[in-house]
């Protein structure tokens, strides 16, 4: 499974990171976005020196264990700006 978060809906609240904090993090645009781990998948996949671009472009691979947090954060989300691809 992949995820995206298209940032033109984000409403910044966070309760993806409270909720999938090895898949969201927030930065300084007040926005969230997604993110692969080098210890999850063996590399950093970074853009930008930070993460992910924003958008579908941004498109991360969910770690194993992690698929039913993930769905809580798209479920949960009042922005409803995340996308979950099977």
């Amino acid at each position: 499974m992949k995820v995206w978060i298209d940032q033109d809906l984000c409403t910044g609240d966070g309760l993806c990171e409270e909720i999938a904090p090895d898949v969201f993090f927030g930065l300084d645009d007040g926005l969230f976005y997604v993110k692969e781990s080098a210890g999850k998948f063996g590399e950093e996949k970074l853009f930008d020196g930070e993460a992910n671009p924003a958008g579908a472009e941004g498109t991360a691979r969910i770690p194993d264990g992690l698929d039913e947090a993930v769905i809580e954060a798209a479920e949960e989300c009042p922005g409803e700006c995340i996308f979950i691809e099977v």
